[in-house]
């Protein structure tokens, strides 16, 4: 990570910005603008976790390792959230890893001076919780998904949750990378992709993913994506504000 100048004044993470201006100036002074850095760990499992971090852009993967080293994503966290969970439910680490794949920034804050502005901030606690709530139901989606639904529902789950995270309709990806966050072979990854490819709802070439038809991916991928997504955009919401996710589509209403 590389410290840039001072944060802005106006953050573009989702959280921050919810906050009244009084309570968000009490934490400037704790935070640092930094550029996170494709494949940047942010936080090792079973390491301590001595920084948090606010998106700005970009977004990083939550990976759960297995034994024999094979890797599963099971969430994304981009603008709209915080990275560093574990560090806001009372622990110092956890057992997933924090892995940057869109290049961005963020606001970070080390672990002592978050821990100080829980306690003395009440509004930023109280959001933070019931943004960790609704992470937690969005890993849980994901597990449920991995284990009942097919490979191109998946896929196409995956691609949208990136879409909406990513600056633009295109994202740098590669085959090897999709199977390691899917947790399949290479070989379902290129049959599953070259078959969105053929409806005409992406565009694979060269490392470089591109939604060319957001509705009919929507329609593609399992309910899945439209049930986190819907609960998203509740809590922001209730919460933050009307959406503001990269997303060029609404999502859907059916649950097919």
């Amino acid at each position: 990570m590389i410290p840039t100048a001072h944060a802005p004044s106006a953050p573009r993470n989702r959280l921050l910005a919810a906050l009244p201006a009084e309570d968000l100036a009490k934490l400037w002074p704790q935070l640092t603008l930094v550029e996170l850095a494709f494949r940047d760990v942010l936080h090792a499992a079973e390491q301590p976790i001595d920084q948090v971090y606010f998106p700005e852009t970009g977004y990083a993967s939550i990976l759960a390792y297995m034994e024999d080293g094979d890797t599963a994503e099971v969430a994304q966290i981009g603008p709209e959230g915080m990275i560093g969970l574990p560090v806001l439910l009372e622990d110092d680490r956890g057992d997933l890893e924090a892995m940057v794949q869109n290049p961005g920034t963020a606001l970070q804050m080390n672990r002592v001076a978050f821990r100080q502005a829980l306690a003395s901030v009440p509004a930023f606690r109280s959001l933070l919780l019931r943004y960790a709530l609704m992470h937690h139901e969005q890993m849980a989606r994901t597990g449920a998904c991995n284990g009942r639904h097919g490979l191109q529902q998946r896929l196409a789950r995956w691609l949208l949750m990136t879409h909406d995270r990513a600056e633009g309709g295109s994202f740098r990806m590669t085959q090897e990378f999709l199977a390691m966050m899917l947790g399949v072979r290479r070989a379902g990854i290129s049959v599953a992709a070259g078959t969105l490819q053929k409806a005409g709802l992406i565009h694979y070439e060269r490392r470089q993913i591109t939604v060319t038809d957001r509705p009919g991916l929507e329609a593609a991928a399992c309910r899945c994506y439209g049930i986190v997504r819907r609960a998203s955009d509740r809590f922001h919401e209730q919460h933050i504000g009307p959406s503001r996710l990269a997303c060029s589509g609404s999502v859907r209403s059916a649950e097919g």
